[in-house]
């Protein structure tokens, strides 16, 4: 049953008999019509001196009862039961007993009790976005005021219940004894705070007096005379609270304290700093920035002053590090034509070795950091040029050597064939003749941490450019044979050359740098012919393996690389030696040594290479009885041999025989292997000598080095890390593995959560025990390195590496990441990682146990990101003196 209720202003009714009914039509002439007055008569009729009254509702009441909707006129109230509902504007409420008075222009709602006893359709206040659910509801439609006991609301991430609720306007509620939490059960959350007296802002704040924090409804001395918590729901700028610790060597410290700037909708910055008592000190500036379809970036720079002990003591040492991260990925739809991109991850070599402000438990393994920052632009037409402009960085963390190119400008055009026909296919050496152009112009720099962008570093930078001009052709021979022959014009620039010069009174040869402009040009020789071999042995349909299918490639090809004598000079001199003069001696170099791209080519080579691919395949019955078609897996992968025979050597021709391949053994594990084979013997002094070894008394060739390499992964439900949350990771982003192979990283400043939201939401499900299946994950890696160059016969490195997480319970998870040294018979780098979800809690603990990075590292504190400041964290630090 509904109805609506409405008042309006009554208006007199006019007789009926005032105006009399025409029955006859009349006809009316011109001469008829009244005639209009020349002077305006003003009416006498007085403005109406009643006010119109205000009407009592604004709008449309729409009421609802499922049992019954009773309307009591002596009472002027409206009572609906069970399933009720009103609506008003934007306001309704829906509960089991609604009782509405439009006299005292209020509503009354509660709950009902059912036929078991319990309190059932307890009313839900909702106006606009805001929705309250209270045990009794009382509301004023006119002053919008409403008293509301027990009422359970949820604004942003916290959800509140207060006894007594008194809501003044749409702005402002007033609460009296409230408890506020993060947690999903609100009427029995693992933590809460408590207060007495709250003012309520929804969706900006929420101000409270004496505040306490409860646990387990369990008081706890940790409270406040009086609270702020904010509850907006876009950004917002505001501080960050410091951790305070204490740190043998630096004394007392504030950590990752700062001020958020949410600047606008495109942009942000954070700002974090520390502080130790001994005087160490660091920063962190971090930004995200983004524009929708068009690019989305990251920059990140930190800088640490460190100083260990204090100063006067023998132990005391300073130190200065800092890192530069930044990314930039445009969106494929801004611009086909062109895209801009970066990768930046830069700093001192030894950042991840002393940084204070995070866990670097996997960082600092990894030896290399690398940096890219492009620019490129494609140009259409016939032919199309790519241009690409970059600027690249390549540091090596152990020497602290730095290679730069800033910029690398590189431009390239399509393939051009000047004779193929306009229509068709091409056919014959003349149609398939192309030519290329390609050009590379860098600034190279290379220094160390030391002189990084000081004038050194710009000094010793080398300029150059290369022109390359390919010229190339395919075709086939009886059918079954690929030819290809080409030739390749090369022109190199360099703004720097090398004059050598012999000063006698330094006895010496003295290098002079020419800062001009310099040039030589190459060219060279190359065709090659291969083929492509099928064997097929059928072994019957109905054996398990019913054929066997070998691929060949073999592949033979000739190069010429002529001399270039022109660039190359003598240099004659009578060095100084006790006694006397010694005899003349002949010094051959080129002015281009030690250029960018270095020196041509002197001597004339020639060599014909041989190559042979092969791939093995089997068909196998399937284990699917409704299949049709055999299976067909695959036993050896890409078996490789290569080789080559000199013309022009005068000894030695053959060059060592290179083998590759890989064997899969099951989904996702195969084993990858390599090696070299020697034809030619060792003498007495373990030197090569132009004797073959099996001339010299041994077998055909002799293994000098090989390779045995296998990775594995795989668990209970055979899942991995999506690619994307892999690359997102702290320790990724920092130039380190995705997995966790070397170990996982902890930010400090940022602590990660046990798992995403969505992982959190499944565990949800099911927070008991595992009763059979515990998950797992397992990821494996191992490698073989033998060594037999110079007779040595060992095992150059022998190692297994592996990693693994165990789900206790839906709530309990350890990890841990080791490895061991066959060779060395120790273990490699170890940590261990318990992580306990708590709910609205989370805990972890991450272990080093040995080594120089012994440490640990304990952190506890609320998940939700506006109580992210409620934590404990505690860490010892790895030796920085080992």
């Amino acid at each position: 049953m509904s109805g609506t209720f409405t008042q309006a202003q009554e208006i007199g009714n006019t007789p009926s008999d005032s105006i009399p009914a025409v029955e006859n039509k009349v006809e009316i002439l011109p001469g008829d019509l009244p005639q209009i007055p020349s002077e305006i008569v003003n009416d006498t009729i007085q403005k109406d001196s009643i006010q119109k009254e205000n009407e009592l509702l604004t709008d449309i009441v729409d009421y609802f009862g499922e049992d019954y909707v009773f309307m009591n006129r002596k009472e002027s109230k409206i009572y609906m039961y069970n399933k009720a509902y009103i609506k008003y504007e934007d306001m309704q409420i829906d509960a089991g007993i609604i009782i509405f008075d439009y006299n005292k222009k209020e509503v009354y709602a509660k709950g009902i009790v059912d036929s078991t006893g319990a309190y059932t359709q307890l009313p839900v206040f909702i106006q606009g976005t805001n929705q309250v659910e209270p045990d009794s509801i009382r509301f004023n439609y006119d002053t919008q005021k409403a008293l509301i006991y027990n009422s359970r609301t949820e604004q942003g991430e916290f959800k509140v219940k207060a006894e007594v609720s008194k809501r003044e306007n749409d702005s402002v509620v007033f609460l009296n004894n409230v408890k506020f939490t993060t947690a999903k059960d609100i009427d029995n959350p693992e933590y809460y705070f408590y207060a007495r007296k709250v003012k309520f802002v929804p969706k900006k704040k929420i101000v409270t007096g004496l505040t306490n924090m409860y646990i387990a409804d369990v008081p706890t001395p940790l409270g406040l005379p009086f609270g702020f918590f904010p509850l907006e729901e876009d950004r917002a700028s505001g501080f960050i609270i410091p951790t305070i610790g204490e740190n043998n060597n630096r004394g007392f410290f504030f950590q990752n304290g700062g001020y958020y700037f949410a600047v606008n909708d495109y942009i942000d910055l954070l700002t974090l700093g520390d502080y130790y008592t001994n005087g160490s000190y660091g920063m962190r500036i971090e930004s995200n920035y983004a524009l929708r379809y068009r690019f989305r970036g990251n920059v990140n720079f930190r800088y640490e002053k460190l100083l260990n002990s204090e100063r006067g003591f023998p132990d005391f040492s300073e130190a200065s590090v800092y890192n530069i991260r930044w990314t930039h990925s445009q969106d494929a739809k801004a611009n086909p034509s062109s895209r801009f991109s970066a990768s930046v991850n830069l700093g001192s070599s030894r950042y991840y070795q002393q940084s204070i402000n995070q866990v670097n438990t996997a960082n600092f393994l990894n030896n290399t950091l690398s940096s890219s920052v492009s620019y490129s632009k494609t140009f259409e037409g016939e032919p199309q040029v790519n241009l690409n402009i970059a600027a690249t960085h390549s540091q090596n963390t152990n020497t602290q050597e730095i290679n730069l190119t800033l910029p690398n400008i590189t431009a390239s055009m399509s393939r051009v064939f000047p004779f193929a026909p306009k229509t068709g296919i091409k056919k014959g050496i003349i149609q398939n003749l192309n030519f290329q152009y390609d050009v590379t112009a860098e600034n190279r720099m290379n220094t160390t941490d030391s002189l990084f962008f000081k004038k050194e570093m710009f000094d010793n930078a080398l300029l150059g450019a290369r022109h390359s001009i390919p010229l190339s052709t395919n075709f086939k021979i009886f059918k079954y044979l690929s030819a290809s022959a080409g030739t390749s014009y090369q022109e190199t620039w360099v703004m720097k050359t090398t004059r050598k010069s012999f000063d006698p009174e330094l006895n010496e040869i003295v290098n002079d740098t020419i800062n001009s402009f310099d040039s030589y040009r190459t060219y060279n020789f190359n065709t090659s012919l291969g083929t492509t071999i099928y064997g097929m042995f059928n072994l019957g349909e109905n054996k398990k393996i019913q054929a066997l299918r070998h691929v060949m490639r073999p592949s033979v090809g000739y190069s010429i690389n002529p001399g270039f004598n022109q660039y190359y000079e003598e240099l004659r001199y009578n060095p100084t030696i006790a006694g006397g003069m010694t005899e003349e001696e002949v010094l051959i170099y080129s002015r281009f040594e030690n250029s960018m791209y270095g020196a041509p080519n002197q001597n004339y080579s020639s060599s014909i290479g041989i190559g042979l691919s092969n791939t093995l395949e089997a068909k196998v019955k399937s284990k699917d009885s409704t299949s049709t078609e055999p299976k067909r897996i695959s036993l050896l992968n890409n078996l490789n041999f290569n080789t080559a025979y000199s013309i022009s050597a005068d000894s030695l021709k053959w060059e060592p025989l290179r083998f590759s391949g890989s064997i899969p053994v099951v989904e996702k594990l195969d084993i990858n292997f390599s090696g070299i084979l020697d034809p030619y013997a060792l003498d007495n002094n373990d030197n090569k000598i132009n004797t073959f070894n099996i001339d010299n008394g041994g077998s055909l060739f002799r293994l000098t080095s090989a390779n045995v390499s296998m990775n594995y992964s795989f668990s209970s439900k055979d899942f991995e890390k999506k690619e994307e949350d892999a690359k997102n990771s702290e320790t990724f982003r920092s130039g380190g593995r995705p997995d966790d192979l070397f170990g996982d990283s902890n930010d400090i400043s940022n602590p990660t959560y046990i798992g995403n939201r969505e992982d959190a939401e499944e565990r949800d499900v099911n927070i008991g025990r595992y009763n059979y299946a515990i998950p797992w994950d397992i990821r494996l890696a191992y490698t073989i390195s033998y060594d037999n160059t110079r007779r040595q016969n060992e095992i150059s490195s022998h190692s297994l590496m592996f990693s693994g997480n165990v789900d206790l319970s839906p709530r309990w998870s350890v990890g841990a990441s080791s490895g061991y040294d066959f060779k060395d018979k120790g273990f490699t780098f170890t940590q261990f990682r318990f992580q306990r979800d708590l709910e609205s809690w989370q805990m972890s603990f991450n272990w080093v146990p040995f080594s120089a990075r012994s440490s640990w590292y304990f952190f506890i504190g609320i998940k939700s990101s506006v109580l992210s400041d409620i934590k404990y964290d505690k860490r010892r630090e790895p030796d920085r003196q080992l």
